[in-house]
């Protein structure tokens, strides 16, 4: 919004600048025109004088000059040189034509020698060379006004486009295309609200999405073990056989007991996305990350018969971070390599131009590149063997994937480099960084 404050008083104090400008410009050169014209007319008229006074004995100055006062209606009198006090370099106009132009901050007034009388000067009053002219004035009110109304116009389209196209967008969300997005661009008065809606409607439709599969899912996978249940409990009921009927009591509880275990695995990646306003960074040495991450798992990888290796970096290198989300994406990661494995897991980290990267590698059989982009989605499963009922619910990449979309990171996955099967790779762009040797 700074942006906007900047250019709306930048396009205001701009108008009244240029506009006021030109209207002074164009009032003062017509101001001149005028009062050039007007001084031409008295340097004539004193010229006049100078030349009628000239052919008249001294003791009828007066009396003439009087007269022409009254029948020119002008203000022209006699005055002695010795009353004027001036350079030698304007004495000398005193006896050119058209005579000297003096002014006071009052008024202004011509002087003229008389050729014939030397030490008489003829004192010539002009009037005021104002011109009131109330029309030209309204017009040129108007001009100021339309002109700056034109340019705020100029300046309001550009906002008012994109305002119009936030709005559409809004209304096309509320209709359901959770798709629509407002188009970048970066002479925009108001980018940061158009980047603020764009990343809300990406959130709003992810989870929309993520909510879809979720209760897809449970709708399809809940089925199985409510079927089971009812079967049980029919059975249980027809049987008189005592150990007949605990036996499908016991089958029952391992159903209700997955049913549960499903349903705490999905609610609790369905409120996931309140997690992200809820995140407690702080600056994170990714050795002990890394190296707490295999330490958890070495059991696991016992457990499977896989070596699990860690390979840290030469120096500490802290990080501004979540450490229990970054923690459990990482523990992810491993716990899948080691379950996919055939002998060897390798998690190990490293710093990039972007940030720093954290890389969990395995020599089993990989990941096909048709499925790479969608194996990061909820509840997708590959491996047919791992079943729900062994409580694999395909979330594992897809709780990995929305935390790294918190830390404004990525996920992705490619072929081995130091083993042959996957590479799972976290990339984390740079933030508060301190490094220790």
């Amino acid at each position: 919004m700074k942006r906007l404050y900047i250019s709306m008083v930048v396009a205001v104090l701009g108008a009244l600048f240029i506009i006021s400008w030109g209207l002074d410009k164009l009032v003062a050169k017509q101001g001149n025109e005028h009062e050039n014209t007007a001084l031409v007319v008295y340097q004539k008229l004193i010229d006049g004088f100078e030349q009628q006074l000239s052919g008249i004995k001294a003791d009828g100055l007066l009396e003439k000059t009087n007269q022409l006062a009254k029948n020119f209606q002008v203000n022209v009198a006699l005055e002695s040189t010795d009353n004027i006090a001036l350079p030698p370099s304007l004495l000398a106009q005193l006896s050119q034509s058209g005579g000297l132009l003096l002014a006071s901050q009052d008024d202004a007034y011509l002087l003229r020698k008389i050729s014939s009388y030397p030490q008489t000067l003829i004192h010539l009053q002009l009037p005021p060379m104002v011109s009131e002219n109330e029309q030209e004035n309204l017009l040129f009110t108007l001009i100021l006004y339309l002109g700056i109304c034109g340019i705020l116009l100029l300046w309001l389209l550009p906002l008012t486009r994109r305002l119009y196209l936030l709005t559409f967008a809004a209304a096309k969300i509320g209709a359901g295309d959770l798709s629509i997005r407002v188009p970048y661009n970066r002479l925009s008065y108001i980018n940061t609200l158009e980047s603020s809606f764009n990343n809300m409607a990406a959130r709003i439709e992810k989870l929309v999405a993520d909510n879809k599969i979720l209760a897809r899912s449970i709708s399809h996978d809940i089925r199985t073990p409510m079927s089971c249940l009812r079967f049980g409990v029919e059975a249980a009921l027809d049987c008189d056989d005592l150990t007949k009927k605990n036996n499908y009591l016991s089958r029952m509880e391992n159903e209700l007991t997955r049913m549960e275990d499903m349903t705490t695995a999905f609610l609790d990646y369905a409120g996931m996305e309140r997690q992200s306003f809820h995140l407690k960074t702080e600056l994170i040495d990714v050795n002990n990350l890394i190296e707490l991450v295999t330490s958890d798992c070495q059991s696991l990888a016992e457990q499977h018969n896989i070596k699990l290796t860690c390979q840290s970096l030469n120096t500490e290198k802290f990080y501004s971070l979540d450490f229990h989300w970054c923690y459990r994406a990482a523990l992810n990661l491993v716990s899948n390599a080691i379950q996919h494995a055939h002998s060897q897991v390798i998690l190990s980290v490293e710093t990039t131009h972007q940030g720093f990267a954290i890389a969990v590698e395995d020599d089993g059989k990989g990941i096909p590149k048709d499925k790479r982009d969608v194996i990061f989605s909820p509840f997708i499963k590959l491996d047919s063997s791992r079943s729900r009922e062994q409580g694999h619910f395909g979330l594992g990449l897809a709780i990995s994937a929305k935390v790294m979309d918190w830390h404004q990171g990525t996920i992705k996955v490619v072929a081995g480099i130091h083993l042959s099967g996957a590479r799972f790779i976290l990339l984390f762009p740079v933030q508060s960084q301190i490094e220790k040797k």
